[in-house]
């Protein structure tokens, strides 16, 4: 999520952040397959959890949004210095389009984040005994969702553009804040992350997604991306004359 780079109008104008270009591009982009898995690993594993211990949806709801914005926080403080902290196809996508993010390490931090993604949730079903290989059965489809997904990919790529620019060292915290919150305010329950919609459709557990249903997702998610880059290139740029 570039949180190490300065936040001024000359970094838009930085193909690859200079605080960024110490770490070579394999450590980059295993950054992003590591901490993308984690996160899986989190939103998969701490859904079987809190469905194990309680029959009130709300409750697991409650439960996994928590672990999922905790888990936030220490992978983008931790992994941020590495490669940025993207762990999400639709970020990756948003530096892109600002020129941030060269195409043939952006195309391989997607590869990553997918891999890792689906490697977890695979690993979060060894951790609790269960069948290893698994499709999602659960049903996300429909207007309502895929609007929802629209605005919290929106909101969650705005949040991340706009700290960048007006206060870097809080990127962490934003993040994880945001995705607690959406978590509640969207129908979908704020996947917002192609990666982790792809993951989350190989794990028939609580968080899981029916395969059928996720490219949608994605669509709406990609669609999201695209908004908020077109929003902050307009609202964060000072007018001229009063920079």
């Amino acid at each position: 999520m570039e949180i190490t780079q300065e936040a001024d109008d000359s970094t838009a104008s930085r193909s690859v952040p200079e605080a960024l270009a110490t770490f070579d591009p394999a450590r980059r982009v295993a950054a992003e397959g590591l901490g993308t898995g984690a996160l899986v690993l989190t939103v998969v594993g701490s859904g079987i959890m809190a469905e194990r211990l309680t029959s009130d949806v709300a409750v697991a709801l409650a439960a996994n949004t928590l672990a999922t914005g905790a888990i936030l926080v220490v992978l983008i403080t931790i992994l941020g210095p590495i490669s940025g902290a993207h762990f999400n196809p639709a970020v990756t996508l948003a530096f892109g389009l600002r020129g941030q993010m060269r195409r043939g390490e952006g195309l391989a931090f997607v590869a990553a984040q997918i891999l890792g993604g689906v490697a977890a949730a695979i690993i979060a079903h060894a951790m609790f005994e269960l069948p290893l290989a698994q499709l999602a059965q659960k049903v996300r489809s429909g207007p309502s969702q895929w609007l929802s997904e629209v605005i919290a990919t929106v909101g969650l790529v705005f949040t991340i553009l706009a700290g960048v620019r007006f206060r870097p060292d809080g990127v962490p915290w934003l993040v994880g804040l945001y995705i607690t919150a959406a978590y509640w305010f969207t129908a979908s329950t704020s996947f917002a992350n192609p990666a982790v919609a792809i993951a989350r459709g190989f794990s028939d557990t609580f968080s899981g997604i029916r395969p059928l249903d996720v490219p949608a997702f994605v669509a709406a998610q990609i669609l999201g991306a695209i908004i908020a880059v077109v929003v902050a290139g307009w609202l964060l740029s000072p007018s001229e004359g009063r920079r």
